[in-house]
């Protein structure tokens, strides 16, 4: 039985790091909402309480039932975690004077404690909160303040149970890292045997028990998470998964073949449809984003069924999910407002009346990887950058044609390949190169063009959540800029994009 932690979610925009920082342990880690959790047995280890952005003191304050897990389990309160410790224990929570946000100096009371065991005396740590612990209920002892904040952390006397009012999960909190370790391994008595090798042994013999000899069709798209599903699912079943790779006319330059090419030296049962001439039909004159999002992906639903359907003895679909997808999903304020519609299979299980078996719907981004590495991937494809489902149809600003896609396609291929060539791709999240719904006046030889501008955009970022520009060298802007104006016809301008995310997103449609 996998041990684990259990972080229960009062919405707080740091719990999926809290999860991270554990996961980096090699400890296992379940995020839930604070009123929605699994029932409790000997794999929970310790309990961890996120933040919040509500106060106790409000009238929808998010108020959990710790009964059976406060003084059973370990338990570690963050920020609001902790203040609801106080403000339940009897204790003072009231409105700071000023609102604690930022780097302050938290200065270690109680060097005895396990869980500053190894701290320094004093260390930078990252505070955010509205309200603050005044007084400590009886019982509660004071391990840690800072100068604007006395009760920065403390213990449930004869109980395991801690409380802290900053957020060792974040960068900022410099010896954070050692905290939530003194935490989960020194108190919870975890194990660190969560790895990357131990999930793909334990994840295929699962797939193995669930699915038996059924067979199971999947969806490539040539990304990272559709393809560390596939070779798991091809590992634990082998020529029982059947994959449906889709070209919609809208991959990268010669990416169908390429990739198709990949696949197949890897050993997996991979149909290609080339489905091209069906979408720029059906995105002929479109123009609204979110309208070309659902043709695409209605589109995708369509072909991938007809291909489906050819496969008569299918009684699961695979797909690449991943825990942010599925944490989302069930967060304690519902999903998010909807920026973007998302191009997935969504529909297809009912549609096709198949059973959904999600092989990685519990790791972050980064975990896949590491796990496609323990797989044996080419190292190449799991270092590939995100890419849209929609690929260059939400690259094209406006209606999209052949000659748009084209256009756009050649530019893409020229800033990736230099990219590379320069060293500079795997240093880069995401890359890619917009084609603008605009027209300049440009110079080649002696005549007036009057031709496309193209954006060129890179971003770093870990989960694609908030995503900050990169800082390309000028001379190589240079060589990319001359090379594309030179090379693509219907091109006569390129500028480069320094928005971060927010308040713009990393895609322009």
């Amino acid at each position: 039985m996998q041990e684990k932690i259990l972080i229960l979610d009062f919405g707080s925009q740091y719990t999926q790091l809290i999860g991270r920082r554990i996961r980096e342990l090699n400890v296992y880690c379940e995020i839930h909402p604070y009123n929605h959790y699994p029932a409790i047995d000997d794999s929970v280890k310790g309990i961890v309480l996120s933040g919040s952005p509500y106060s106790v003191h409000q009238k929808n304050a998010l108020i959990p039932d710790l009964g059976g897990l406060k003084g059973v389990l370990p338990m570690l309160g963050i920020c609001y975690g902790a203040q609801y410790l106080v403000h339940s224990g009897g204790g003072k929570v009231e409105p700071s004077d000023t609102r604690e946000y930022g780097r302050a100096m938290l200065t270690v009371g109680d060097k005895a404690s396990p869980l500053f065991a190894g701290v320094s005396a004093s260390t930078q740590v990252w505070m955010s909160h509205g309200d603050t612990i005044t007084q400590l209920p009886e019982g509660y002892t004071l391990l840690a303040s800072t100068d604007s904040v006395r009760n920065a952390a403390f213990r449930i006397d004869g109980e395991e149970t801690y409380g802290i009012q900053f957020h060792p999960e974040v960068f900022h909190s410099t010896e954070g890292s050692t905290i939530l370790k003194n935490f989960v391994v020194g108190i919870c008595n975890c194990h660190q045997d969560w790895t990357p090798d131990s999930f793909v042994e334990t994840t295929v013999a699962e797939l193995k028990a669930r699915i038996g000899n059924d067979r199971v069709i999947l969806g490539l798209s040539g990304g990272v998470d559709s393809t560390v599903a596939a070779v798991l699912l091809s590992r634990a079943i082998g020529s029982n998964l059947t994959c449906i790779f889709v070209n919609n006319g809208l991959l990268r330059k010669n990416e169908f073949a390429s990739v198709l090419e990949q696949y197949k030296g890897m050993g997996l049962n991979v149909i290609g449809v080339d489905a091209t001439d069906k979408f720029m039909k059906d995105l002929a004159g479109v123009k609204e984003p979110e309208r070309k999002r659902k043709i695409i992906g209605s589109g995708f639903i369509d072909v991938f069924d007809a291909e489906a359907q050819k496969i008569t003895d299918a009684r699961w679909l695979g797909q690449g999910t991943i825990y942010p997808d599925v944490i989302e999903s069930m967060s304690v304020n519902g999903p998010s407002a909807t920026i973007k519609s998302h191009h997935n299979v969504g529909g297809l299980p009912e549609k096709m009346n198949l059973k959904l078996v999600e092989p990685l719907r519990l790791l972050f981004k980064d975990e896949v990887r590491r796990v496609g590495k323990a797989l044996g991937i080419n190292p190449e494809l799991l270092g590939r950058h995100p890419f849209p489902g929609p690929g260059l149809g939400i690259r094209i600003l406006g209606d999209v044609t052949p000659e748009k896609v084209r256009v756009l396609q050649e530019a893409d291929d020229i800033f990736i390949s230099n990219l590379r060539e320069a060293g500079l791709y795997d240093k880069v999240w995401q890359a890619g190169v917009m084609l603008l719904p605009v027209q300049s006046v440009g110079v080649m030889g002696d005549e007036r063009t009057y031709e496309n501008a193209v954006a060129l955009r890179a971003v770093q970022s870990t989960d694609g959540m908030t995503a900050d520009w990169v800082h390309l060298p000028y001379d190589f802007l240079a060589k990319v800029s001359n090379e594309i104006i030179n090379k693509v016809r219907g091109v006569n301008r390129v500028v480069y994009d320094i928005s971060s995310k927010p308040p713009a997103t990393i895609e322009w449609e």
